[in-house]
């Protein structure tokens, strides 16, 4: 029996019996898109493409903004604004925490101390508290913001929250941030750290519009409201500093925006009206004439000028340049050590002349501080100081200043084994698997095969191969040129390969009952050139000092004005030192220490990595006793973890798990 409450909804207008008359569902969607976005039939406008810059919080606002921008003229205050986006899945959040403690890191303030973290309430923020309330997020934001007057401003704190306030604001969300300001550049400026959650615990998703033009015109408003519109003393003085200088300005983006045609021409002929025109073209005058000089313009006839193509590039590297200058000046006259500028080189690892260089580490910073691109100055042995960008961080090679290290450069190379994996793949379907490996050459090891896996496993999350349900791998036609893009792209990163060659300065080296860098130039057949200059000098003095300790300990003597070593010595002195870390090492763990020779098996679980003089050794506790053998980066991802290997000189043939018997060589 039916109730009388119960009924059946028909959806559609009263008494229609259906859309059988009407259009298709899709052709209704479709037309409803039309008229929503004002381009469907009838309208003058084009139909724009769909870029996504709507979608998110602060959408409308930001609109309204960028809109209010083409009004403000030249007397607002200007602030730079750069956005960075991070994703902090996989190795994500480790460099996230590596990027907030550079933040913080010596002689960013005006004092020179380290930086301090701060947040919407407290003076001093918990970075840790931050990291761990970030922990499992998709993404967080990065923001520089740089007010052009931030010189004016006392502290830039007062400035930074009342910015993140008004975001608040827009946002429609409470904002979960810390910040830091550095003064150690000319240009003060302040780092914002912005969690990916909103106040509900979702994805903060903020729209394109607000992020590329809302959030620095909220900057400006608050600098202008702070110092107020700039006068025409301060405009005047801003573009007259631009005449002369040799980096791209303001003016130069005026000459290339009044440049008609594609032949970069530029007419200055005619008198402009008014005095502000005037005093306008008297400063592009003078700056043509910089530019002439610098050979990127050229006077074709009175008032016609043409600007060379490369205008622009060519002046954003001078500018960098002359940057890049000021950071080995102030590098060095923090060590105390400056020499001129005569002395310095800027170190390009894309040369194909590039030479590995060795020398010492005096300072580690960031050359792009959104990017975390970072750079190293050296005080090199052929008596001169470099700049070397060393491209994205990794957290395990991270050297002491004062330490001795060897750049070498990075080539986009194909390995060996991609050449083989294509071999066999072209041979058998292109389908690769050990099983098929070994078949097809069957004077290969398996042990050799899985380092062809280990190399497919890396490029799989590249996204280059597939592997199938069965470990068979998929390889790709044009697998090669592929495999050529993932080196090129992982050269673009990390354009060097940086080699600690020995953590301790130079005069802690001398009389170092150990293995040091010094023994080993000493013994090398191809020692390290030297220049009679600089840090060459040094090393010259450091080793003369060291072959008169050497001879006094009985580890060389002096035959017919010429020095002998004895035959093993760098083992000698290693051997000394293990044994001094190893009887601290049993004391602690309880266990005796047991030294590996060449050759034997080692069994047992990986600890921790050690560093001594003689260089980095992993500690594996085996049942009853525990080892020191020669460390490999690749262990630091299974530390507490079984792990096996032969003894092999001075390296270890690794087995990572007992279990799945993965070799690394």
């Amino acid at each position: 029996m039916r109730r009388d409450d119960e009924f059946r909804p028909k959806l559609g207008k009263i008494r229609s019996r259906g859309n059988r008359q009407g259009k298709r569902y899709a052709q209704r969607v479709l037309r409803a898109i039309a008229f929503a976005g004002g381009h469907g039939r009838g309208h003058a406008e084009p139909a724009r493409r769909f870029t996504g810059s709507r979608i998110g919080r602060g959408a409308g606002v930001g609109r309204v903004l960028s809109r209010r921008d083409r009004y403000r003229g030249l007397r607002a205050r200007r602030v730079i604004v750069k956005t960075r986006i991070v994703k902090l899945a996989g190795k994500g959040m480790n460099a996230a925490r590596l990027h907030l403690r550079y933040l913080q890191r010596d002689g960013v303030t005006r004092d020179g101390s380290p930086g301090e973290l701060y947040d919407a309430t407290q003076e001093r923020a918990d970075g840790k508290a931050f990291q761990a309330r970030g922990e499992g997020d998709r993404h967080q934001f990065r923001f520089i913001v740089a007010p052009e007057d931030a010189v004016d401003y006392d502290d830039l704190r007062g400035f930074t929250r009342r910015l993140m306030r008004q975001m608040e604001a827009d946002l429609g969300t409470r904002l979960d941030w810390v910040a830091v300001d550095h003064y150690n550049t000319g240009h003060p400026h302040t780092h914002v750290v912005l969690r990916g959650k909103d106040d509900r615990g979702k994805d903060l998703v903020i729209a394109r519009d607000y992020i590329t033009d809302g959030m620095r015109q909220r900057a400006v408003e608050i600098a202008t409201l702070d110092l107020g519109p700039r006068t025409d003393r301060e405009i005047d003085a801003r573009l007259q500093q631009e005449v002369g200088q040799e980096r791209f300005t303001t003016l130069d983006r005026d000459l290339i925006r009044g440049a008609g045609g594609d032949d970069g021409s530029l007419d200055l002929r005619g008198s402009p009206v008014g005095a502000a025109a005037r005093a306008r073209r008297a400063l592009q005058a003078g700056r043509l004439r910089t530019l002439q000089r610098l050979g990127l313009t050229a006077e074709t006839a009175p008032g016609l000028w043409h600007l060379s193509p490369q205008l622009e590039a060519t002046l954003r590297r001078m500018g960098e340049r002359e940057d890049i200058i000021k950071t080995l000046h102030r590098a060095m006259t923090r060590a105390g050590q400056e020499r001129g500028a005569v002395d310095y080189a800027i170190y390009d690892p894309a040369d194909p002349r590039a030479k590995p260089l060795t020398g010492r580490m005096v300072e580690r910073g960031l050359a792009d501080e959104l990017n975390d691109r970072h750079y190293l100055v050296l005080d090199g042995t052929d008596g001169r100081t470099h700049y070397v960008e060393v491209g994205s961080a990794d957290p395990n090679d991270l050297v002491p200043e004062g330490a001795i290290v060897r750049v070498v450069p990075r080539r986009p190379a194909l390995k060996a084994a991609d050449h083989t994996i294509a071999a066999v793949a072209e041979a058998h379907n292109r389908r690769y698997s050990v099983e098929i490996h070994l078949a097809a050459d069957p004077t290969s090891s398996a042990e050799y095969a899985q380092t062809h896996v280990r190399r497919l496993e890396a490029l799989r999350r590249a996204g280059v191969v597939d592997r199938e349900a069965d470990g068979t791998w998929r390889i790709p036609d044009d697998y090669l040129e592929r495999a050529q893009a993932v080196e090129a792209a992982q050269v673009a990163r990390q354009p060097v390969m940086i080699e600690t060659l020995s953590p301790l300065p130079l005069a802690r080296q001398v009389r170092a009952e150990a293995a040091t860098w010094l023994d080993r130039e000493l013994t090398s057949k191809e020692p390290s050139a030297l220049r009679d200059a600089g840090f060459g000098r040094e090393v010259g003095d450091a080793l003369a000092q060291r072959r008169r300790w050497l001879i006094e300990q009985g580890f060389a003597e002096m035959r017919a004005d010429r020095v002998w070593y004895r035959r093993n010595l760098l083992a000698q002195l290693q051997r000394r030192e293990l044994a001094r870390a190893a009887t601290q090492l049993s004391g602690e763990m309880n266990l005796p220490y047991a030294e590996t020779r060449d050759g034997e098996r080692i069994e047992g679980t990986y600890r921790r990595r050690l560093d001594l003089v003689s260089g980095r050794y992993a500690l594996v506790e085996k049942s009853r006793e525990f080892t020191l053998v020669p460390w490999r980066p690749v262990l630091d991802r299974h530390v507490g973890k079984p792990v096996g290997g032969i003894m092999r000189g001075d390296d270890v043939s690794w087995t990572i798990g007992r279990q799945r018997g993965r070799a690394i060589s």
